[in-house]
C-alpha cells in the first residue's frame, strides 16, 4: 500500500475509519477481488458494496487516486512526455507537445490558437453587424416604430408551402 501523506488533497481519504482507508488501497491497487478485500478488512462482500456506492468513500478513493498518482507517477509520466519530444516520429513529438501543454493549463481538448482567434474574430464580426443594425434604426426618421426580429436560426428544410391547410390568408371572412 502507497503511503499517502495527511494533506488538504487528501482530507476526504483520511476522513473515513481505518477498515475503508484500507479498503481503498487495496481497490486501486486491484490485485484481489471484492471478496478478499472485504475480509482483510474484516467486513462483508455486501458491506464493501455498500461503501463503495456511498458518496464520502467515492470522494476518498478520488482523493487517494489523485495524490497516488501525483506523488507515485507525475514526475515519471512528465519526463516520458520530455524524451517523445525527440522522437523520430513527428505524430509523437506533437502528441508528447500536445500533453505537455494541457497538463501545464495552456492547452485544453475544447481549444487551440487558431480556433481561439477564429472564434474572436467572430465575435467581432457579431459586434460590428449588431453595431450597424443600431445606425440603421437611429438613423431612420420615418416616425413609425420598428421592431426588428432577428433569428439567427438556419430555416427549416421543411418547405411551409406543403403544410396542410388552404392558401386563404383570411381576409374573406364573411358568415354564411
Amino acid at each position: 500500500m502507497t503511503e499517502v501523506h495527511k494533506n488538504s488533497q487528501c482530507a476526504a481519504f483520511y476522513s473515513l475509519d481505518k477498515p475503508r482507508r484500507e479498503a481503498i488501497a487495496m481497490l486501486f491497487e486491484d490485485q484481489l477481488p471484492d471478496e478478499l478485500i472485504a475480509k482483510k478488512v474484516n467486513r462483508t462482500r455486501r458491506t464493501l458494496a455498500k461503501w463503495k456506492n456511498d458518496p464520502k468513500f467515492q470522494k476518498g478513493q478520488l482523493a487517494y487516486k489523485y495524490v497516488v498518482i501525483k506523488q507515485d507517477y507525475e514526475s515519471d509520466a512528465i519526463k516520458k512526455l520530455s524524451e517523445l519530444l525527440e522522437a523520430k516520429s513527428e505524430m509523437v513529438q506533437l502528441q508528447a507537445a500536445n500533453s505537455i501543454l494541457k497538463l501545464s493549463g495552456m492547452l485544453s481538448d475544447n481549444s487551440t490558437p487558431e480556433l481561439d482567434r477564429a472564434k474572436i474574430r467572430k465575435a467581432n464580426a457579431e459586434a460590428d453587424i449588431a453595431e450597424q443594425k443600431v445606425r440603421l434604426l437611429k438613423s431612420d426618421n420615418s416616425g413609425i416604430t420598428k421592431i426588428v426580429f432577428s433569428d439567427d436560426l438556419k430555416p427549416d428544410k421543411e418547405n411551409d408551402t406543403d403544410q396542410e391547410g388552404g392558401t386563404d390568408d383570411g381576409a374573406d371572412t364573411q358568415s354564411k
